[in-house]
């Protein structure tokens, strides 16, 4: 497990609809390697975005081993998860989730300000990364201001800013037209070959080609590596 980012072990997660019980994922085992590009393919209702949460620390299973950079996610509290969420993983989320009434440069410094980072060292880090995504001329814009691809770029330098260990992509060319889209997978095709160890979400088998690896989940199981 040394080298393992992600290592999970006999995931279970159900939910309960009135008095039936809906079993989401059904004994999901999987590891995933430090610098990896791995993308988890399904259809809607696969369970996938169940085990994208699960992944991120926004759910827990119900039973199963979840290991987490060398963290076992299973005895942690509430708290505890939410640190984690904001130092080891960097969400790039469909439709982009950053503050509208903010700007691109306090967007991407808020992850370092809830770490209680200093407000001119947060701000200067993100300049930094905006520059780095290609924004550097969009700083003060705030995101109604920003294409869809320029939105996304902006969610890219926010999960990059904390230097997590994982950036977890749900379905991030879903809200783009195509050209957009492959400029952003390009992006995360380069972010891979300098570290990043990159989980992604997709339905789209094009988008997940993009990936080092396919990860496919049918009906709450995998069904290769």
């Amino acid at each position: 497990m040394n080298d393992n980012v992600i290592y999970m072990k006999d995931i279970e997660k159900s939910y309960k609809m009135g008095k039936n019980k809906l079993t989401v994922l059904k004994g999901i085992s999987l590891e995933i390697k430090k610098g990896e590009f791995v993308a988890v393919l399904g259809p809607s209702g696969s369970g996938k975005s169940t085990l994208m949460n699960i992944i991120g620390c926004i759910d827990v299973a119900d039973s199963g081993e979840y290991i987490l950079s060398g963290q076992n996610i299973k005895a942690k509290n509430e708290d505890e998860l939410a640190y984690i969420r904001n130092k080891e993983i960097g969400f790039i989320f469909q439709k982009f989730n950053l503050l509208s009434k903010y700007t691109a440069e306090h967007n991407v410094a808020f992850p370092l300000l809830l770490r209680g980072m200093n407000k001119r060292e947060a701000h200067q880090k993100a300049r930094k990364v905006l520059e780095n995504v290609g924004l550097g001329d969009r700083i003060n814009h705030k995101p109604l201001e920003l294409s869809g691809g320029q939105q996304q770029r902006v969610s890219i330098a926010r999960a990059l800013i904390g230097e997590p260990n994982i950036l977890l992509a749900d379905e991030p060319t879903g809200a783009l037209d195509t050209k957009t889209g492959a400029e952003i997978l390009n992006m995360f095709v380069e972010l891979n070959k300098q570290g990043n160890t990159i989980v992604m979400i997709t339905h789209d088998l094009e988008v997940a080609k993009h990936a080092g690896r396919i990860i496919n989940v049918v009906d709450g199981e995998i069904l290769d590596r």
